[in-house]
This record gives C-alpha cells, structure tokens and sequence, in this order.
C-alpha cells in the first residue's frame, strides 16, 4: 500500500508542479511579486495537501511563538525537499538561500529569481559570501524573514553534521536574533527514492539565538540546538512508529 501511495503522490506532484509552473508562467512577465509569492505557496499548498490525502503524510508545527513577525535569520535542518516548500506556508515571504543550480530547472529558477530568493553560487568562495551579505540585507531591510540551511544540502537522518560558513557570516552582519529549527522529515521523505512513507513530519522552531555572540559561540550553539532536538525528534518518531 505505501508503494502505491507514494506512486500517486509522484504522479500527482508532477502533474501539480507542471500544470502550476506552466499555467502560471504569465506571472513570470507581468505583474508584481506579490503575485509570484502567491504562485509559489499555492504550489507548496497543494502539494503538501497532497502528501496529506494521498500519502498520509501531515505536518506537525511546533515553537512557533519564537518567529517574530519581521526580519529575522531562520537556519534549519535540510533533512527532505519537504522543508523547501514548507517554509512558502509557514512564513509569509521567506527569502531563501538557495544554491545556484536550482536556477538552471526549467521555469523554476526563473520563479525563484522573481520571488528574489537568495540565489548563490558555492564554487565562488569569497564572492559568494559577499553577495550572500548583500542580499540577504536587502531582504530584511524589506522585513523579509531570510531562511538557510546551514549544511548547504539535504542530509540523511542521523548523518554527522557538517555545517558550513554561510550561517554564521549572515548572523555576524545582520545582526538579528538567529532561530534554529529542527525537524524530522527525512523519515517520510527520504532525500532519495519515491517512497513516501505515512506519518507525522514535526517541525519545531527553537529558542532564538540573539545577536552579538562571537562566531565560535554562535557556531557551537546553533549546531548544539539543532542536532539535539533533530535526535529528540526523530527518536520520538521511530519510537512511536514502534
């Protein structure tokens, strides 16, 4: 039964994904942004929906109290594509650091770029930093919520962490409370394969980290928040899965 759920799924976020990319692709050209943001979370919308009704997958929001309604840093544990399309629904206009191949996906890249995502090629060293900086202040002087994934990839569920510089070069020139999220998403979508198996994915928004610490502390708290409650959260899941 999970095989062919997860199979519908897979048709169904395919011919979602085409219809709205396509459909939608006169947004691309006209209009405000805002209307681009509303293409993009409808899309997250329906597709979580459908993890919910075809594969029985839902979703579990905890510690939302510690996301202040304006400019913030959000860095996340990148367990699944889920998490991706989940923050479309979980912020109102989250601004996403995003690697530089996604712009190369037909139709997509452009959505992102005219969502004014964070967009940054990794194989460009310093450059990358510095635009990184750049843009990402221009997003939370907008009261733009910026979202990274400090690993910079999806990573499988219980793989040591391998945090990279990017998270604390934004929490050391922005100068905004950081919050960590951790979460367990990767047990029903893995990051490979089409299996999508039933259950809960939690997402929990942590305690904020404030602004000022020095980089080694920051790195040391950020990693400790997030990996601690990452293991609590998928201990929690497979004990409950038996």
């Amino acid at each position: 039964m999970t095989y062919l759920r997860s199979l519908l799924f897979t048709l169904y976020f395919a011919g979602v994904s085409a219809a709205m990319t396509i459909g939608l692709s006169p947004l691309l050209f006209v209009g405000p942004r805002s209307g681009i943001v509303w293409a993009m979370r409808s899309w997250a919308s329906l597709v979580i929906g459908g993890l919910k009704h075809i594969a029985g997958i839902r979703m579990e929001l905890r510690g939302a109290e510690h996301v202040p309604p304006g400019g913030a840093l959000i860095a996340a544990k990148h367990l699944s594509m889920w998490e991706t399309m989940a923050f479309h629904l979980l912020l109102a206009d989250p601004a996403m650091v995003m690697k530089s191949e996604l712009r190369k996906v037909p139709l997509y890249g452009r959505y992102a770029e005219r969502a004014e995502m964070i967009i940054v090629d990794r194989d460009a060293g310093a450059k990358a930093l510095r635009q990184l900086i750049t843009e990402a202040k221009a997003r939370l002087a907008e009261g733009r919520q910026i979202v990274i994934f400090p690993e910079g990839t999806r990573v499988a569920p219980g793989a040591p962490p391998d945090y990279k510089p990017g998270v604390a070069a934004l929490y050391g020139h922005l100068g905004v409370p950081c919050i960590p999220v951790a979460l367990n998403s990767g047990l029903y979508w893995p990051r490979r394969g089409l299996t999508r198996k039933p259950g809960t994915i939690l997402i929990e928004f942590l305690t904020p980290i404030p602004p000022g610490l020095p980089r080694p502390a920051f790195m040391a708290a950020l990693e400790g928040a997030i990996e601690s409650a990452t293991a609590r959260l998928l201990e929690s899941s497979k004990a409950a899965c038996g």
